[in-house]
């Protein structure tokens, strides 16, 4: 991730951020990283939810944990960062004069949630023809559903997903399990991004926005792919079974001399050579192994030959070996290990920022009470010619809201009122 490319890819696009928590505010900091001027819209006082979602908490200079959860720091970077009470009528007509110089607006609130306030799509619209507007609910714009709230969690229970992770019944740990991460929400905002962007391309030809509908619940059943795929076309409802793959074997897990591994073998080639580094080159030639439709089917027989030989040695031996011979084969990290990796070192993915921290008193002028440095993960987007952009650390609640007003037109004395007032 650069920090002097002079004209990033999307330097021209104004972005307007009235989403929170994880799924918009993802796909806000995508275009935001690829050189979008993101404003980010919060409620005054409180502001995004992730704000206060911790511990763990970004600590001060002094390593004291402040007030601000790390949380918020994974999805908005490179943004600038207002407050702005929307329920005021102050408040919704500088929503309106922000949304007639944008082109893009992310929301979350639920279906109809902004109506009420003049800032749904038809109503800006009317201001903006060319504005696309991303509304991210839990269920989408329509059905049964449309109008109950939705989270990560509930929809990877409801796809399936969560029947499909985990330890099979009947063995230890066994039972439905979610994603360590909320895979969904992040999903949603790549999927979200890429549908952004796709809307830009047809406004180049027609001049026109248009409305996007993101369902946490559409994306959930889309990202099951393979089991989806599976079950819609043989009826079969798939299963748990822990680290194992239900059309690839040995595709999972191995116990070693001193912890584990994880095999990835992927064809008839691959196994025979593992055959070969375990010093059992016959099990290519069995005719119960000799391809990956007959090593799934007679997994149960071969995985404990496998585990029988792979527990004398240890990981980094069998990793080391397996390497050489083109077998994918890579160690079962937590996630300290996999930030110390020699390859994710050098491929940068870690970027460290200085950090406003302002307290909720200082907030009317926007100074800052201490600084401090934070680490995010770097974009994995690598254009050659125009790369993500480092610009601006996770803001502080409010840190830009005098700057953007300012961009707007509203004197010094305009801010102030509209302060004392609580509209911002």
């Amino acid at each position: 991730m650069t920090t002097n490319q002079p004209q990033p890819a999307l330097a021209h696009l104004k972005v307007l951020d009235l989403s929170r928590v994880l799924a918009g505010p993802w796909c806000t900091q995508m275009l935001a990283d690829l050189g979008a001027d993101v404003i980010k819209v919060e409620r005054p006082g409180a502001g995004d939810d992730t704000r206060h979602w911790g511990p763990p908490f970004v600590k001060d200079a002094d390593g004291h944990d402040t007030d601000q959860a790390t949380y918020f720091t994974a999805c908005n970077r490179n943004k600038r960062a207002i407050t702005l009470d929307m329920a005021k009528p102050e408040g919704q007509a500088l929503i309106r004069q922000m949304a007639a110089q944008s082109d893009i607006l992310v929301e979350n609130f639920k279906v109809g949630g902004l109506k009420a306030y003049g800032l749904d799509y038809e109503s800006l619209k009317a201001i903006n023809p060319r504005l696309i507007y991303c509304s991210v609910t839990g269920f989408g714009q329509d059905g049964p559903y449309a109008e109950r709230a939705g989270y990560d969690l509930m929809i990877q229970a409801m796809s399936g997903m969560m029947s499909i992770t985990g330890q099979a019944d009947g063995t230890p740990g066994g039972g439905p399990m979610r994603v360590g991460v909320a895979v969904v929400d992040i999903f949603t905002g790549v999927y979200a991004t890429s549908a952004i962007l796709a809307a830009i391309e047809v406004r180049h030809r027609t001049g026109v926005g248009q409305h996007i509908d993101m369902a946490l619940l559409d994306v959930g059943m889309a990202v099951l792919a393979n089991q989806a795929a599976g079950f819609l076309n043989s009826g079969k409802v798939p299963q748990r079974q822990g680290n194992t793959h239900p059309s690839l074997a040995p595709y999972q897990s191995f116990d070693t001399a001193d912890g584990s591994m994880l095999l990835a073998i992927g064809n008839d080639g691959q196994f025979a050579r593992f055959c070969e580094v375990a010093g059992h080159p016959q099990w290519a030639q069995d005719t119960r192994f000799a391809s990956n439709t007959l090593r799934v089917k007679h997994r149960e027989a071969l995985i404990p030959l496998m585990q029988t030989v792979t527990r004398t040695r240890s990981s980094a031996w069998w990793i080391s070996s397996l390497e050489d011979k083109a077998v994918p084969c890579g160690p079962i990290n937590d996630i300290g290990q996999a930030f110390a990796d020699a390859q994710v070192q050098a491929r940068g993915l870690v970027v460290k920022q200085p950090v406003a921290l302002i307290n909720k008193s200082q907030v009317a002028t926007s100074s800052i009470a201490n600084e401090t440095t934070i680490s995010t993960v770097a974009s994995p987007l690598r254009l050659t010619a125009t790369p993500p952009v480092l610009r601006r650390a996770p803001p502080a609640l409010g840190e830009h809201t005098n700057e953007v007003l300012a961009e707007l037109g509203l004197s010094r004395a305009e801010v102030a009122t509209l302060r004392s007032r609580g509209v911002v």
